[in-house]
């Protein structure tokens, strides 16, 4: 088999397994908002996005990624406790929506009461006066999540001022097994002994947890966005060297830019919502976990971008664009040497399977990352060719050239001082900002190639 034979079979191979992927996670949901309130396979399919012209549209307003099973929690899960996830949205709202996911539960994961409020303060447990609001789910308070799904409760009215915290609190009462969670929130969220869901204060929530739990998605009926912009990415777009607490992952700054500058005629007014996983690569996943009574069927922690880009980007609600940054972890995690054609054949599938939704993608430059433990001469020379093929315009519709802006103009090979976190790979605050701040808005909207 000639070389070019063999990266068209996995070009080939990388479109089934995205079929597959999407056909799993979407076609379980009606796709026209049929599934709020109801349980669906996976994460969600496309929630309904129509809504009368004078209440707005249906956006994501913040999303994470489910990226495993929460150590520890792999008997009892959060029983008798109450989970209190504090959000930041980048925009504001009028009605709400929530995704609770037990994607990586072994059991049945009864929620008997949930609700939603605006915080009291930024980065506190204490709702707002007068904010907090019951959740529902098909009309009942309560709701069983089986092994492997998830729900979408029903839309509830809560005015959601633009650049706020939201709290999310949930209830479960008897053991469900491993917690499905997202690891790198970088964000503080509580919990409470008993059903403290309708709390406003926030004397209760003596546990501080570092992760996201349960909660996948908050969708905002908004005015301020007729659309959502999809983050794909690994820990650089999941910020696990920003400040904690700050929100100044490089998606957040990105949002802001979109918000400050929706008045031009140039710039598209969107929403973003970060579907980054730390570690998280292109072509391969972690391990697999079986799924009981699945009929052998496994969901994978950490699944590669082929895996999840149904689950994590088609699903969210009223997508227009999508970012990719990724293909670092297809390098420094071969234990060889990564080839440079396949992680683009890869990202070339994404693309595809971009276009058959509509979605315009704009893709980002490999960083450097000289000085990072599992730097090699060999590895750079690997990102080197990657972004040179990313660079040429035969990768994305639009290339966002972040290696270029962040990169040390002496020394090409490592991060410049100053958006450099300290660990040679991540970005510092400082770098995030540059990020969102070499961003061409304009390139986010446009038309998508006809599809031959």
């Amino acid at each position: 088999m000639t070389r070019r034979n063999g990266y068209a079979l996995i070009a080939a191979l990388c479109t089934l397994i995205l079929a597959v992927s999407a056909g799993i996670f979407i076609g379980a949901t009606t796709g026209d908002g049929g599934d709020q309130g109801t349980l669906t396979d996976g994460l969600p399919g496309r929630p309904g996005t129509a809504a009368p012209a004078s209440t707005g549209v249906w956006v994501g307003a913040w999303s994470a990624s489910p990226s495993g099973a929460e150590p520890g929690t792999g008997t009892y899960g959060t029983a008798g406790r109450s989970v209190r996830n504090v959000v930041h949205v980048g925009i504001g709202g009028t009605s709400a929506r929530i995704t609770l996911s037990n994607l990586y539960g072994q059991r049945s994961l009864t929620v008997t009461h949930a609700s939603i409020a605006l915080a009291a303060a930024h980065n506190d447990a204490a709702a707002a006066a007068g904010t907090l609001r019951p959740l529902t789910f098909a009309g009942a308070v309560s709701v069983v999540i089986p092994p492997g799904r998830q729900v979408v409760s029903d839309a509830v009215r809560i005015a959601v001022p633009r650049d706020s915290d939201v709290l999310v609190t949930t209830y479960s009462p008897a053991p469900s097994g491993p917690v499905t969670f997202h690891r790198t929130a970088r964000q503080i969220s509580y919990a409470a002994l008993g059903d403290r869901t309708q709390d406003t204060g926030g004397a209760a929530y003596r546990e501080q947890t570092p992760y996201w739990r349960y909660l996948t998605a908050l969708d905002l009926l908004s005015k301020e966005s007729v659309g959502t912009v999809v983050a794909l990415g690994d820990s650089i777009t999941d910020g696990v060297t920003s400040t904690e607490g700050a929100n100044r992952r490089w998606t957040d700054f990105l949002g802001r830019r979109l918000s400050e500058a929706a008045g031009s005629a140039e710039v598209p007014r969107y929403s973003v919502v970060n579907q980054g996983i730390s570690g998280n690569r292109v072509l391969a996943g972690g391990s697999a976990l079986p799924l009981p009574s699945s009929g052998g069927a496994s969901v994978a922690d950490n699944p590669s971008a082929l895996a999840r880009f149904g689950r994590d980007v088609l699903g969210r609600a009223n997508v227009k664009a999508v970012v990719i940054e990724l293909g670092v972890n297809d390098i420094l995690r071969d234990p060889g040497h990564a080839d440079p054609d396949r992680i683009t054949a890869g990202l070339r599938t994404l693309v595809r399977e971009a276009h058959a939704h509509g979605l315009r993608v704009v893709g980002a430059t490999l960083m450097p990352f000289q000085g990072y433990p599992a730097y090699r001469d060999d590895r750079e020379e690997v990102r080197q060719a990657v972004n040179a093929q990313i660079r040429s315009g035969t990768v994305y519709d639009e290339v966002v050239d972040f290696d270029r802006a962040l990169r040390d103009p002496y020394d090409p090979r490592r991060l410049r001082a100053d958006y450099d976190s300290g660990d040679h790979l991540h970005p510092s605050d400082a770098g995030f900002r540059r990020m969102a701040e070499v961003f061409d808005l304009s390139s986010l909207k446009g038309a998508v190639p006809a599809q031959l």
